[in-house]
């Protein structure tokens, strides 16, 4: 069995096979203690570095291929040499993570002022190992604030270059940007951030509620954006925690997925991760997670059907009295009870056919068996209402959901391209 990595993992060896790979390091690295004692010394003095000098540009970051294994509560098996001495050059190639030239090292009095000295009045988001504060920068700019709080020292710097070195892959505009961090004084990544907040304040606050066009934006371009770490970027990302409060809303609405601190590096010759330690957020983990531990694209997809029902129906993922929304929606579902599942504050102030190809998006990601759901890139195209839909449905083998699609959508003279 593979040893899963921890949140935000730099997976070792992607481009060879994992037996070569460690076979060749087990016979030319050091002994255990040796090597963990200079690793430590390593992260250490990069650190330094970083709290020192808080406005260098930075033109490295640990190379992929070298993280051995880095698990929560034991010790790193970090190969010699992973973090480059501070006085020696390295080149920059493809196995080389570089630090965007855009991330600012922002110093801890500056997020301070920003965040009201990290006041509760802008706490808008909280997890199990951080909270995420609203600020606003000098410069009037609307920033979020992640601030990781819980754990060893250990464990907040391992979180903190695992989410850093995730980020450093990823471009999209369905991903939040990141635009800093801070090391001295506490581990903090800085995103920008919109006025709009995230989709939860929105869907959930006391703010007029999201109209139709805009939850079926948030769907869709959601749903691209996981595609991309799916399928776009260098290597596979899980991001592992896709939820509400997870979605930024851009300016125009724009959804923008962040947090990558529970994310995890798939390579190719991997087929899942298999977890141990319970790390996610309940009422979007699908079964097979809670069962076996089992972690791979189909956690993500499952996790979309949940936020694919709160934009329908209006509730959240868990109640006040924390009832499952997945538990709630399957019998209205099975019915096809589109009155009961919809939320009341639409009425009928919505797209039907979009609202057809939601629900059945829906009930195809949450499906208790990971193999009948859809891959992100089918959920897009049922999304979109393309040519190609059917046979997706045909595929992930629900005859019944198959013929309510069929009558409501397929078999009409043509499908128009849903605006966004």
């Amino acid at each position: 069995m593979y040893e899963s990595s921890p949140r935000g993992a730099l997976e070792y060896g992607c481009s060879t096979s994992l037996e070569s790979e460690t076979a060749s390091k087990a016979s030319t690295s050091e002994s255990g203690g040796q090597q963990d004692s200079r690793a430590t010394k390593n992260w250490r003095g990069f650190l330094s570095m970083l709290k020192k000098r808080p406005h260098v540009r930075f033109q490295t970051f640990p190379s992929l291929r070298s993280v051995a294994k880095l698990t929560r509560r034991k010790s790193k098996r970090i190969v010699e040499g992973m973090v480059p001495a501070l006085d020696t050059p390295v080149p920059i190639d493809g196995e080389i993570c570089c630090f965007k030239s855009s991330w600012k090292n922002f110093t801890l009095s500056e997020l301070q002022a920003a965040t009201n000295n990290f006041s509760h009045e802008n706490l808008i988001g909280e997890g199990g190992y951080a909270e995420v504060y609203r600020g606003e920068l000098e410069d009037g700019q609307l920033v979020a604030v992640k601030r990781l709080n819980r754990g060893t020292q250990e464990d907040m710097t391992d979180d903190f270059l695992s989410e850093l070195g995730i980020m450093v892959h990823v471009d999209h505009p369905n991903v939040a940007k990141l635009i800093g961090y801070v090391v001295d004084g506490g581990m903090h990544i800085v995103l920008e951030l919109s006025p709009h907040g995230s989709l939860a304040s929105m869907l959930y606050g006391p703010r007029e509620k999201l109209d139709w066009g805009i939850r079926y934006k948030v769907a869709l371009g959601t749903a691209e954006g996981i595609l991309y770490l799916h399928e776009g970027c260098q290597r596979r990302i899980i991001h592992k925690d896709i939820k509400a409060s997870n979605i930024l809303l851009a300016e125009d609405f724009e959804p923008q997925i962040s947090d990558f601190g529970l994310a995890k590096w798939l390579p190719d010759q991997w087929t899942h991760h298999v977890v141990s330690n319970f790390e996610g957020t309940f009422g979007y983990l699908p079964p097979e997670y809670f069962m076996h531990g089992v972690v791979d694209e189909k956690t993500d997809v499952y996790a979309h059907g949940v936020l694919l029902l709160e934009l329908i129906t209006g509730r959240k993922a868990l109640d006040g009295s924390q009832q499952s929304l997945v538990m709630w929606a399957k019998p209205l579902l099975s019915k096809n009870n589109i009155k009961d599942l919809v939320d009341p504050c639409l009425a009928d102030s919505y797209d039907s056919e979009q609202m057809s190809r939601m629900i059945l998006t829906a009930s195809l990601c949450i499906h208790h068996s990971s193999t009948h759901r859809p891959k992100m890139s089918q959920v897009v195209k049922i999304l979109k209402g393309e040519d190609s839909a059917l046979k997706v449905v045909k595929q992930c083998q629900q005859p019944r959901l198959r013929r309510a699609y069929s009558g409501s959508c397929l078999m009409q003279k043509s499908i128009t391209q849903p605006s966004v």
